[in-house]
This record gives C-alpha cells, sequence and structure tokens, in this order.
C-alpha cells in the first residue's frame, strides 16, 4: 500500500514497536505531518504555536523542546492533525497513516504509564476520526488489539474506541497464489525438479498457504541442495517442525498463551492439546466436561470468552455445528510435536 498507493493517497508507514510512551507517539505523528506539509510548502501552524508557547527551539523546521520537558501530548497530536486537515487544501493528496504494531504500543503504555493514558490514546484516536472525516488510519499488528481492550476493560474501560473502524482479518495466500509463489521461487533459486506444479502445490498446501513457511521450505531446498520435488518437500517440513533452532518461529504459538491468557493459560493449553490430540473436534460442552475433569474448570462462559479469543488469535476455527478444531493444520501438526502428543 505504501509503495503503489492508490491515486489521491499518501500512505505514511509508521512502526510504533519503538513508542513506548504517549508522547513519543505523539511527536512520531507530528513529525510524519510536518515532512508531509513542509513538502507542500505548508507549515505545522498550530503546532508550532503549541511548541514555541513551550519554549522550543526549532531546528531544521523541527521544534526541539527544552531538556526534560514533554510536550503535553493530546495537545501535539491534535493540533498536528488539524494541521493536517487544514493546512492541506488538495483534495488529490490526502495522508494515509499505516500504523503497525499500533496494540503493541498500546500494551507498551499501559505498563509503563498506566491503563488510563492507553485508553485516552484510542479515545483521542476516535475523537479525531469523528471530528476529522477525511482523516485515515490502518492499524496492525502481531498482538491482536482485543487481548489490549480485554486487559483495558478491566479497569473499568467500557468505550468503545473503534468500532467506527472496520475490524478485517488478513488470511494466508489463497492456494492458487501460494502455488504461484512457491513456482516462482523455485525458478528463482534455480532448483531441480521434475514437475515444478506438483512441487509448488506440495509446498503450498505443507505451508498452509504462508508465504513466510513458503519462503523457509524452498530456502532450506537450496541450502541442503535438494531438488524441488514432493518427496523432499515433505523431507523438510519433517525436519523443521522438530529443529531444536525452531527456524520458523513456531514456538511464538506457546510462548504467547502465559502472556494473552493470564487469568487461564492452563485452560488454553488443555483445550489445544485435546484439539490436537486425538479428538481433532470438540463442542462447547465436551471441551467444558474435559476442563472439569482435568482441573476442575467448571465456568461456561468463561470457557466461552476464552474459544472466542482464541479464535481470534487464529488457534481455532468453528465448523457449521459449532464445533472447534485447529484453523491451521500445520500448526496442529507442530503442536502435537512439540508437546508430545
Amino acid at each position: 500500500m505504501r509503495d503503489e498507493p492508490v491515486a489521491g493517497w499518501v500512505p505514511v508507514f509508521q512502526d510504533l514497536e519503538r513508542c513506548h510512551s504517549a508522547a513519543e507517539f505523539a511527536m512520531s505523528v507530528y513529525k510524519e505531518i510536518h515532512h508531509f506539509l513542509s513538502q507542500k510548502g505548508r507549515v505545522t501552524r498550530r503546532a508550532r504555536e503549541l511548541f514555541a508557547a513551550l519554549g522550543g527551539t526549532e531546528i531544521g523546521g523541527i521544534f526541539k523542546l527544552p531538556e526534560k520537558m514533554v510536550a503535553p501530548w493530546k495537545d501535539v497530536l491534535s493540533r498536528a492533525v488539524e494541521d493536517l486537515i487544514h493546512e492541506n487544501d488538495s483534495q488529490d493528496a490526502r495522508l494515509l497513516f499505516l500504523w503497525d504494531e499500533m496494540p503493541f504500543m498500546l500494551a507498551n503504555i499501559r505498563d509503563r504509564e498506566g491503563e488510563q493514558t492507553a485508553m485516552e490514546v484510542l479515545d483521542l484516536l476516535r475523537a479525531l476520526r469523528q471530528t476529522h472525516g477525511r482523516l485515515r488510519m490502518v492499524m496492525t499488528g502481531s498482538i491482536g488489539l482485543h487481548h489490549v481492550l480485554a486487559s483495558l476493560k478491566k479497569k473499568n474501560y467500557a468505550n468503545s474506541p473503534v468500532n467506527d473502524m472496520a475490524a478485517v482479518d488478513v488470511p494466508p495466500l489463497a492456494e492458487a497464489d501460494a502455488i504461484h509463489l512457491a513456482t516462482l521461487l523455485i525458478e528463482g533459486e534455480a532448483l531441480a525438479s521434475h514437475d515444478k506444479g506438483a512441487a509448488s502445490l506440495v509446498i503450498a498446501r505443507e505451508a498452509d498457504c504462508f508465504p513466510f513457511y513458503i519462503h523457509h521450505i524452498v530456502r532450506a531446498l537450496k541450502i541442503r541442495g535438494l531438488p524441488a520435488e514432493p518427496v523432499t518437500v515433505a523431507q523438510v517440513v519433517t525436519s523443521q517442525l522438530v529443529d531444536p533452532n525452531d527456524p520458523w518461529e513456531l514456538l511464538h504459538y506457546r510462548e504467547r498463551i502465559p502472556i494473552y491468557y493470564r487469568d487461564d493459560p492452563k485452560t488454553v493449553l488443555l483445550v489445544l492439546d485435546e484439539l490436537a490430540g486425538k479428538r481433532g473436534v470438540a463442542s462447547v460442552t465436551e471441551l467444558l466436561e474435559i476442563a472439569k475433569a482435568s482441573s476442575n474448570f467448571d465456568d461456561r462462559e468463561r470457557l466461552l470468552n476464552l474459544l472466542s479469543l482464541m479464535e481470534r488469535d487464529h488457534y481455532l476455527i468453528r465448523d457449521s455445528a459449532g464445533k472447534y478444531a485447529f484453523r491451521f493444520p500445520l500448526i496442529r501438526r507442530w503442536w502435537k510435536i512439540n508437546r508430545g502428543l
């Protein structure tokens, strides 16, 4: 989206993982808006007035505040956005914020500055979207925003700060596109193959159509000097799933559970173990009975909430009968191996 923008849009990509406070976030947004407007011969007048009032010094168009002074982040963010909206009179050049790791940043703010500040960041962004209809933002992240919101709601945060935004699930590639990617990679690495089509199909399916895993499979074939054949692909995948170095970073699926599900990690592990093992598919009632027998867990509503979160975290999927199973066969396969099931 950044490299091939639709006509009329100027996308700005920001990795917010480096922001650990609301002030750092506000300043990063201000700097991007300043850069955008300065290229058009405009200035961030409202923000400049704020920084000047605080005793800031302008260097290269960017204000530097006195040492140890932190500008009021709400004012910085609000005024910068106002400058963006009111100083950009061109209808064919609208700024689009692409904010990656927004949930991670909010978690950082929550942990460093408290739940109240994290709530205020979300509320202010929503207020700015509501006030300025031309303001657009895309938020993505490796941590589900729902986890951050859940932790805030435990502190009596009742707002719905993103209910004016569309929630979009980003799935793996369609199988045809995954096959095409595998074929291009086989050709790009000049791998020998008696049937590239058959090899590419196996690669796509073994990788559950995830481009990350497709790249790793082809890379492993190249490093080991193996041809791209269905049998060698299967061998590579098997070895990668048990590699102690975890080249596919699959341990993330296990290690994040105590962080994401702080109140019920054992129940989550129990559900995943059960679904990865012999059962494969189970209803809510069946999973509750298993939890009761194994850990005296007897709270249907809490289990329903956990299962909903596990769906949103891409662990599980429900069939038409409402029964649960692993969403991705590859992850289920690895889970069985890793957990010794």
